[in-house]
């Protein structure tokens, strides 16, 4: 399939050569270069062509970057609440300014389909800013009646609590929908009073450099958002490891959660993971079968698979197993494939050719181990970037491709008798960030989303998001919340005042 070079807006193509061309280091208010001049290639996924050049962050770019958080954090945690809903909000309305150029510019770097960007993960950004504006204005405390009853004569004993900005972020996202996980740590963690520093992810750095910009127009104080980029593996470790970083929010995948776990050791940071899943989607013999089959599907294959709550286990009854994957095979050989800023795309590449490698051999080795492929699966486009998307059956519990997070539009598929039977499948699974549940049973509904052990469990639909919504898992899809007012306690500290009067 041969993809063409899309036409930017003007806008983009003045930010391309104003920040994506080495000087992409947001420290203490300036734009910089990395210390060391180094640089890193950021492609066009879907054509493999080389957009630009990002800053590769060293030790010494971290160190820098940590002081001027820790130097802006007094002021900015006394700034009132008012001021820093106000810059919130101000945030908020220069994403929407500018929502069409950010969702070209993200697809033109991670390569979903435009619409994605536009119509749900970019206003989903906006959302979080405006939400969290809000809640700036909503933190407080609690008086205590306590029982200490040793205060000298005459006196009194008042106690109460009060919450206090954790102090220094280190804010970590991943490649699959960058605007709107950047928010999610960044909103929360300002309106608490904390600064940061963020990290996006080597492959999609663009539209964080952008906000950025943007949050600075917003009257953002220097030092209060700082952005270094480069690998993981260098930069994001120097970050996650530094001595003066009170608390890291990461995003991505669970081996790379364990390395941050290690990484908090160092001053026993304050944590929170919110990392894979394998989420199951299970139909029940009552469902609504013309509005489960495109559900489920849409469920796997939105953004090439490349979301950590895609419902990328399908348990259907097996009175209808056959006419459920024939279903979601035909959505899938349907779709569309091509470049995100192309109208006609419905869903573009994976992120990189390494990821695209990674989910054909899935569904590769799922092939030898004696699965069935009914359809897709296959690596496409000039730069090889584009995966087919895959329905695989006749698969066991222990295969490879059952148990662990493919992160591409890659959906195992299982029949099931009886709910006990599927409630204990779905369960099985190191996962538990999220499940879809499909019926028309208000009381089965109830049942299994008591009885499935994720953060997030739908009913007749998947992937529904608000900012008001706290979003985590259990098990080994992470710590904390997301979203939501619990995501402000992500930022905060309970501190207690005990005072004789």
């Amino acid at each position: 399939m041969a993809i063409e070079s899309p036409s930017l807006h003007s806008d983009n193509l003045s930010f391309l050569s104003r920040r994506a061309t080495g000087t992409g280091l947001l420290i203490n208010g300036d734009w910089r270069g990395a210390a060391s001049g180094r640089t890193l290639p950021t492609l066009d996924p879907a054509t493999g062509r080389e957009i630009g050049q990002i800053a590769a962050a060293g030790p010494a770019d971290i160190d820098q970057a940590v002081q001027a958080a820790r130097g802006a954090l007094d002021t900015w945690r006394h700034t009132t609440p008012v001021e820093r809903a106000r810059i919130l909000w101000a945030i908020a309305d220069l994403i929407e300014r500018h929502i069409d150029v950010l969702a070209e510019l993200e697809t033109l770097d991670q390569g979903k389909p435009l619409f994605v960007g536009r119509w749900a993960e970019i206003p989903g950004a906006i959302n979080q800013f405006r939400f969290f504006a809000g809640q700036a204005m909503a933190i407080e405390g609690n008086t205590i009646e306590s029982s200490i009853n040793y205060q000298p004569a005459g006196k009194q004993m008042r106690t109460w609590t009060v919450r206090e900005p954790v102090g220094v972020v280190a804010a970590i996202v991943p490649w699959n929908s960058p605007l709107v996980l950047t928010a999610m740590k960044l909103a929360p963690a300002l309106a608490a009073g904390c600064t940061i520093v963020l990290k996006p992810a080597e492959d999609t750095s663009l539209t964080a450099l952008r906000l950025g910009e943007l949050m600075m127009e917003a009257g953002l104080p220097a030092g209060v958002l700082n952005i270094v980029t480069g690998l993981g593996a260098e930069t994001g470790a120097a970050l996650a490891s530094h001595p003066d970083v009170d608390k890291i929010a990461f995003t991505g995948s669970t081996a790379t959660g364990r390395a941050v776990l290690d990484a908090a050791k160092t001053n026993f940071k304050r944590v929170t993971l919110e990392l894979g899943g394998k989420s199951p989607s299970i139909i029940l013999p009552d469902a609504d079968l013309d509005l489960a089959i495109p559900g489920v599907a849409n469920a796997i294959f939105f953004n090439a698979g490349q979301v950590c709550i895609a419902g990328s286990r399908l348990y259907a009854h097996r009175s209808f197993f056959d006419k459920v994957v024939e279903g979601v095979a035909r959505y899938a050989e349907g779709l569309q494939l091509g470049h995100g800023l192309d109208p006609a795309t419905q869903m573009g590449p994976v992120v990189s050719r390494k990821q695209a490698d990674r989910v054909a051999g899935f569904v590769a080795g799922a092939r030898k181990e004696g699965a069935t492929v009914v359809t897709g699966g296959d690596q496409a486009g000039e730069a090889g970037t584009f995966v087919t998307p895959a329905v695989v059956t006749n698969v066991r519990p222990d295969m490879e491709i059952v148990r662990e997070e493919v992160f591409g539009p890659v959906l195992v598929a299982q029949p099931f008798d009886d709910v006990d039977e599927v409630v204990a499948a779905a369960n099985d699974s190191q996962y538990g960030l999220a499940a879809g549940v499909w019926t028309e049973s208000l009381s089965a509904a109830h049942r299994l989303s008591s009885a499935i052990r994720a953060g997030t469990v739908w009913i007749n639909c998947h992937a529904m998001y608000d900012a008001s919504l706290p979003i985590g898992g259990v098990k080994q899809s992470g710590w904390g919340r997301d979203s939501g007012k619990q995501a402000l306690d992500n930022y905060l500290e309970w501190k207690t005042i005990c005072a004789v009067v």
